[in-house]
């Protein structure tokens, strides 16, 4: 499906997700039945996943206990040190200053005011996503937020495209965090990946030994239920 594949993102796209777990042999286990991904081991003991031979996501190895179980989103961006002063000037917060990543790209982890965690991706040998909006890759990000007014003016100053449009799709939403989370827990992105079946997905996460964070409801881009994987990570299950 050629429409699902990119080599460029412009800047504010979503254009990898990660996850830090505590096993990552029992996180491809996991991911690999319930999205049919294979995996090639990388350094420090991460894992690249991958469908049909293109790339889809990242398994990283916690090094520290302390840190979060938790899939990341990364936006794409020409000039990961600018847009991390950017952040800062529109009230965010840098945790891992930009960093290289071999001769792949730079990244960078930062927050938004209300705390959510994102990253930022500028890509040399890595573009990105080898596939994505395919059942089983990556289909959307959400904020899940404490105040969408202050969202919607941060992002806005950060890449009005991606997030209003400006000629295509919006690339990620926003929404109160009670709308999935009880009150009180923190901002957060989830990332959804795309399934043709939400409820048989469900079942698949559980028969795993994941759990549901929240039962499929619908949205206006489509299906959607929250689920945790069998170590804690949280994601969103999308049926479009």
């Amino acid at each position: 499906m050629a429409e699902n594949r990119a080599s460029e993102y412009r800047e504010g796209v979503p254009c990898w997700v990660d996850v830090q777990l505590p096993d990552v042999e029992a996180g491809k286990r996991f991911y690999g039945e319930l999205f049919g991904w294979t995996f090639e081991d990388t350094d420090g003991g991460s894992a690249l996943a991958r469908l049909g031979g293109a790339d889809v996501a990242g398994l990283g190895r916690k090094t520290d206990g302390r840190m979060p179980t938790v899939w990341t989103v990364y936006f794409a961006t020409p000039d990961v040190y600018a847009f991390t002063r950017r952040i800062i000037a529109a009230g965010g917060h840098v945790l891992l200053e930009p960093v290289p990543v071999r001769d792949l790209g730079t990244a960078a982890q930062v927050t938004d005011p209300q705390g959510a965690v994102f990253g930022l991706w500028q890509a040399a040998a890595r573009r990105g996503f080898g596939v994505r909006h395919a059942p089983g890759t990556f289909a959307w990000a959400q904020l899940y937020t404490s105040d969408t007014d202050a969202a919607n003016v941060f992002y806005s100053q950060l890449f009005t495209d991606a997030l209003f449009g400006a000629g295509a799709a919006p690339t990620f939403g926003r929404a109160p965090v009670t709308e999935v989370f009880a009150a009180g827990m923190p901002s957060q992105f989830v990332v959804h990946f795309r399934t043709g079946d939400v409820e048989a997905a469900v079942g698949a996460v559980q028969q795993l030994g994941g759990r549901v964070q929240a039962p499929p409801f619908s949205t206006s881009y489509g299906k959607v239920a929250v689920v945790t994987d069998n170590q804690g990570a949280s994601f969103a299950l999308l049926q479009r």
